[in-house]
């Protein structure tokens, strides 16, 4: 696969598409189930996207909230607010009427655009604001000829507009809330344009390549790696608006999907639809198949290999860094669980709850600084500087270890490790050994307060048909943890709740666990 060459002239996002343009107007860019935007297409798209903003009000440093679902029309979206120096804020449609109405009122935003041809969802949400319905003639070929248009907000403050891509913001990204409130995440045109063209570096990505573009663009995997990592490089993406394992194959088999990016939910419902309509995915043109937002198993990452043909490559980020701390590499794929070494431009400490480094392999905080870090959380200047110290270090929150070749192991969150008769226990490692488990997709484990202690509790999402009670998972589990990490409880689910990214709401979790309180299992 050849590699594409950057544009070093690049200053905003909308740009990135610019070489590829004058190169290839004709060559595919973007594509979902109603429609498809060629180089050519999506450049005059945006074109026409931003005019049509600038006419209903949205001036340089307003934030435009886009309340959708991943299609073609958000990617165009997206680029036409830079275009003019808008934020583009895109929040998942499935999500609450609370949860759309909070961001609605914490960005302030001039103007919501409602997607209401792509999303049932956001039609409800648009017939709920009283939003006007308005032709959108720029996103006709993409099926979304029509928009909800809300009411423009004449109060709304603009932000101030850098030339400086390093200090202009171009998304206001919302966290997921899996471990609590959402918090707006400023990240600018210079920490998206690093992550995509580290994507492009580290995957070798070329016109060639296909995105299967199923990560939700609300979130910054869908934003940074798959959409502009795509775009930067000449490559093209097939939307999808929710994961389902048979629509994957089907892309796989039948689109050309070369790059797969995913959290391990998706992989582990792939596996298992495979396995149960007996499907082998050999033969396709896949050639990178990534994982990030959980922890990956062994047996996950084995059968996933088995199945794909491919490396399954594993990574670590956070929204705040935009989001790619570490990767595993191309060209040495790992045999263990590791997240990779850090990508270039970004540096880590491990640390203890004092500040102090520990040593090598041993568990300590993760703190890390580069390029991505964001500009802060919007409206909130005491809790950015409550994780961004003087130096630039940002404190991830997460627990992890470092081994000798640089490559870092993350054991969980800082705030999600239990302490159980004064020994640590991190759920990763409980996770793990339950998802070794043939009968399970996945599983999430959570810390409840007992007197004077702590004991763990596991959530486990079984695969459809399977059959498996707690007192047998439990002495599967014997024979796989030392005693003091053996769930106290073990609960099955239909289904884990999870962010539109699959990311499990362990908050969601912590609750349940603590709203009952069953005998404990035997020991």
């Amino acid at each position: 696969m050849a590699q594409s060459a950057p544009d070093t002239r690049v200053r905003r996002i909308h740009e990135v598409i610019r070489p590829w343009v004058e190169r290839d107007p004709l060559a595919p860019a973007l594509e979902d189930r109603r429609g498809r935007l060629t180089y050519g297409g999506l450049a005059s798209a945006v074109e026409q996207s931003a005019a049509q903003l600038r006419t209903l009000g949205v001036r340089g440093g307003d934030r435009v909230l886009l309340v959708a679902e991943n299609c073609v029309a958000v990617g165009v979206l997206v680029l036409a607010a830079s275009a003019i120096d808008a934020w583009a804020a895109v929040v998942n449609a499935r999500l609450s009427p609370r949860e759309i109405d909070n961001f609605i009122s914490h960005s302030g935003a001039r103007r919501v655009l409602y997607l209401t041809e792509v999303s049932a969802e956001a039609r409800a949400h648009a017939e709920r604001a009283g939003a006007e319905d308005l032709p959108w003639p720029a996103l006709a070929p993409a099926g979304a000829g029509t928009i909800g248009v809300g009411a423009l907000h004449a109060d709304a403050v603009a932000e101030p507009v850098h030339d400086d891509p390093r200090e202009q913001v171009a998304a206001l990204i919302y966290t997921s809330g899996t471990s609590g409130d959402p918090k707006g995440v400023m990240l600018t045109h210079a920490n998206l344009l690093h992550v995509a063209e580290l994507s492009r570096r580290l995957r070798r990505l070329g016109p060639d390549d296909r995105f299967y573009g199923v990560l939700p663009m609300a979130h910054i995997v869908g934003l940074s790696s798959q959409l502009l990592g795509a775009l930067s490089s000449g490559a093209s993406i097939v939307f999808e608006e929710r994961y389902q394992p048979d629509r994957l194959v089907q892309a796989l088999r039948d689109a050309g999907v070369t790059i797969l990016l995913g959290v391990p939910a998706i992989y582990a419902k792939l596996v298992d639809w495979c396995r149960r309509h007996e499907v082998s995915l050999a033969g396709t043109r896949l050639r990178f198949a990534g994982t990030a937002g959980a922890p990956l198993t062994p047996e996950l990452k084995a059968n996933a290999e088995a199945l794909l043909g491919q490396p399954l490559h594993n990574g670590y980020g956070l929204t705040e860094m935009a989001p790619t701390v570490a990767q595993t590499l191309f060209d040495t794929p790992r045999t263990d669980c590791a997240v990779g070494q850090p990508i270039p431009g970004v540096e880590v400490r491990i640390v203890d709850f004092g500040g102090e480094p520990v040593p090598r392999g041993q568990v300590g905080e993760l703190w890390v600084r580069g390029a991505g870090l964001m500009r802060g959380y919007y409206r909130a200047p005491a809790l950015t500087c409550a994780v961004i110290d003087q130096d630039g270090w940002f404190n991830t929150g997460d627990l992890a270890r470092q081994g000798d070749d640089d490559a870092l192991f993350v054991v969980g969150r800082t705030k999600e490790l239990i302490i159980r008769s004064g020994f640590n226990v991190y759920p990763v490692e409980v996770e793990q050994a339950i998802n070794c488990h043939p009968a399970v997709v996945q599983s999430a484990v959570v810390g409840r307060d007992v007197q004077d202690n702590e004991e763990v509790v596991a959530f486990v999402e079984l695969a459809p048909n399977a059959s498996l009670d707690a007192e047998t998972l439990a002495a599967f589990l014997r024979e796989r943890l030392s005693p003091y990490k053996l769930p106290s409880e073990i609960r099955f689910l239909a289904q884990l709740p999870a962010a539109p990214t699959g990311k499990i709401r362990k908050h969601e979790l912590r609750a349940l666990a603590d709203a009952a309180r069953p005998a404990p299992l035997s020991s």
